[in-house]
């Protein structure tokens, strides 16, 4: 029986030799609109690793429809750097495309030299909170011809196809949706007219790059906009694109100021394949659908039930980008899969640093960190089992180096654990095991339920140890700390020990609130049970809407700095506190705890004295480094490295990364 996932597909008359279609990103890796090195490197390795098409960008049509980070191809001189990008896509294996756009509102003035942003009206953008300057018709006239231009150096390039970005709240969804668009003119008002700016690009592409060069379009299936355009309206648009002479249709969802989250952890994997299927039914042209598909098996199904034709497969590519050819040669256990964490992509983005990712140290570096055999191969002994151990032990082992990887507790993962025990955060748990999968397929020895002492140093005689013990939860000195009610959330994330209806959560950093929104669901409903009583008219809307946030325990945050969440990584934490409103969790920021007593914990805010019943108190006040063995590691003399939160407490990202870099440098 043939596999969906790499049957071959046909694209106006471009042949596609799998379903598998990279999706372009924006990787922030090229300098001055130029190609760089780091950039075609980055790209080989996905070509290599068996996708079938790949599309980068955004690429820009002009200087104020993005920044120098971008791939610029609004002028001719950027036609040779394209090329060699376009060549070393072909030459390994994948078809290529560029992605077109122009960012209009969702540009800022900062990145454009000072020039002010333009968009179909002047509404404020709440991304930049900057007023764009309304566009005249000849200026509009003016970027369509610059998109078709771009699309003919596109072509002239060598690449295969190019697509039009026509969502995500950018110039052209901005025309579309009657929430940005408010001319009274031929390109506003009624549906049609709203439709006229993107429908004249495809035509102005068109009529440069002829019939038979494949024209894709990547548009929202859903804005998630209140005041935008309905899906209802989005599948028209995509009817009529489909008649304007598109040949294939990417499916993406939400702009990027919508309130529904779209790419983290919580998104359950492949949810918003409803949007390609109605598009799908309504045209005849290849539909691809996008967001959170991170797994083979999704993939296939999402195509044999007719869902889509293809598979956008973005972030899965930078965690592994051997993804489709693990899938295709029977190893998909081997897969490192995207957890969606956003820590070092998007959250780079926002840094102004290049996309960088927590489950692959090697994305963005892929010439630079490549791991080498070495002449000398030596006993390495890794002391601690959590992301930044595992990550070091497999390093070390695919150096050459024997490695034996010691673990005091009787499971692999660490914290890991911790960061996956809360609901919407299991893919941190899926990370821990493709992490255990590294470590013996690399050939470490694993001794579980060790603690490694002065003796063992001294049986083992190893060439060098990597110190990778982790980090203990932090004890603060509170009056009352110590009484029976009072437990670390360590131990409630990972559920040894019970708590009672109230609970009062001393600590609102990432753990803290992670702890809370895991208590504060307790109770509600499944989404199994949510569909049963849904399907079966049981309750109204409103009802199953409460029963699903509303559970059965009260949940107070308390915190001493002005905000909760600030140790979130930024495209996470908005998300994460919509949740604690959602789900009622209570807070007091600002405050200080003084005590805690058998029912109650008394806190200080604004200089006055409060006190909240409590059942149960859970510490969450931070994480301290446990490192007892450098000083003895040190006195035998032996070389060593200290990484992960042994070495100073921070975000899985730091671990994994320090981790890596501790295994392919030792000895």
């Amino acid at each position: 029986m043939s596999d969906p996932l790499f049957e071959p597909i046909t694209i106006n008359r471009m042949d596609v030799k799998n379903r598998i279609f990279m999706p372009a990103m924006h990787l922030n890796m090229a300098g001055n609109y130029g190609i760089s090195d780091r950039l075609v490197d980055f790209y080989v390795e996905r070509a290599r690793g068996g996708a079938g098409m790949i599309t980068v960008g955004y690429a820009t049509v002009d200087e104020l429809s993005g920044n120098p980070g971008n791939i610029g191809a609004h002028k001719d001189a950027y036609i040779p750097g394209l090329a060699r990008l376009a060549a070393a896509i072909r030459d390994n294996g994948a078809r290529s495309s560029v992605q077109l756009n122009h960012a209009g509102r969702y540009n800022h003035t900062m990145l454009t030299g000072g020039k002010q942003p333009v968009a179909p009206s002047p509404i404020p953008s709440r991304l930049t909170r900057e007023t764009p300057h309304e566009l005249t018709i000849p200026e509009i006239e003016e970027i369509i011809s610059r998109f078709a231009q771009a699309a003919r150096r596109i072509r002239e390039a060598g690449f295969d196809a190019v697509e039009i970005l026509s969502g995500t709240g950018y110039l052209i969804s901005e025309f579309l949706s009657p929430l940005t668009n408010k001319r009274e003119d031929r390109y506003g008002g009624d549906f049609d007219g709203r439709c006229r700016f993107g429908l004249e690009v495809i035509a102005a592409v068109r009529s440069v790059v002829g019939t038979e060069f494949p024209l894709l379009v990547r548009m929202n299936g859903n804005e998630f906009m209140k005041g935008g355009s309905s899906r209802a309206d989005l599948q028209e648009y995509a009817v009529r694109l489909e008649h304007a002479g598109v040949d294939a249709l990417c499916i993406n969802v939400g702009w990027h100021e919508a309130q529904v989250p779209q790419i983290v952890t919580e998104v359950p994997r492949g949810v918003f394949g409803y949007l390609a299927r109605g598009i799908k039914e309504r045209v005849t042209i290849p539909v691809i659908a996008s967001h959170r598909i991170n797994d083979p098996d999704l993939a296939r199904s999402m195509i044999s039930n007719g869902c889509c034709d293809m598979v956008a497969v973005g972030r899965a590519l930078i965690a592994d980008p051997f993804f489709p050819e693990k899938a295709r040669s029977g190893h998909e256990a081997d897969i490192v899969h995207c957890v969606a964490c956003g820590q070092g992509c998007f959250d780079n983005l926002f840094k102004m640093k290049a996309v960088e990712c927590l489950c692959n140290p090697r994305a963005g570096y892929e010439r630079s960190r490549a791991i080498g055999r070495t002449d000398t191969p030596l006993n390495i002994t890794v002391v601690g089992g959590g992301a930044a151990g595992m990550s070091a032990a497999a390093a070390a082992a695919e150096r050459g180096h024997r490695v034996t990887l010691h673990e005091s507790g009787s499971h692999l993962g660490g914290q890991l654990l911790l960061a996956g025990a809360p609901p919407g955060r299991e893919e941190f748990l899926e990370l821990a095991a493709d992490l255990r999968r590294q470590v013996e397929r690399a050939g470490v020895t694993v001794v579980l339920n060790s603690t490694v002492s002065d003796s063992t140093l001294t049986g083992d005689l190893p060439d060098a140890v990597i110190l990778a013990t982790g980090g203990q939860p932090v004890t603060p000195p509170i009056p009352g700390v110590d009484l029976p009610h009072v437990v670390q959330a360590w131990d409630v994330l990972t559920e040894r020990v019970p708590t009672g209806r109230r609970v009062v959560i001393i600590g609102g950093g990432a753990v803290g609130i992670e702890t809370a929104l895991l208590l504060a669901e307790k109770g509600t409903l499944s989404g199994e049970a949510l569909k049963f009583l849904l399907v079966h008219g049981a309750e109204s809307a409103e009802v199953l809407h409460d029963l699903a946030t509303r559970g059965s325990k009260e949940v107070t945050v308390i915190e001493m700095l002005k905000e909760l969440g600030t140790n979130f990584g930024k495209s996470t934490r908005w998300g994460m506190m919509q949740d604690v409103e959602r789900f009622g969790v209570k807070s007091r920021s600002a405050a200080t705890v003084c005590g805690i007593t058998a029912d109650s914990v008394t806190i200080e805010c604004n200089g006055r004295q409060e006190h909240i019943p409590a059942d149960s108190v859970v510490l969450a006040v931070g994480t301290r480094a446990y490192n007892p063995l450098q000083e003895i590691v040190a006195a035998h003399g032996i070389p060593y490295r200290v990484t992960g939160d042994a070495l100073r407490p921070a975000m899985v990202f730091d671990a994994v990364h320090q981790g890596f870099a501790a295994g392919r440098e030792i000895g």
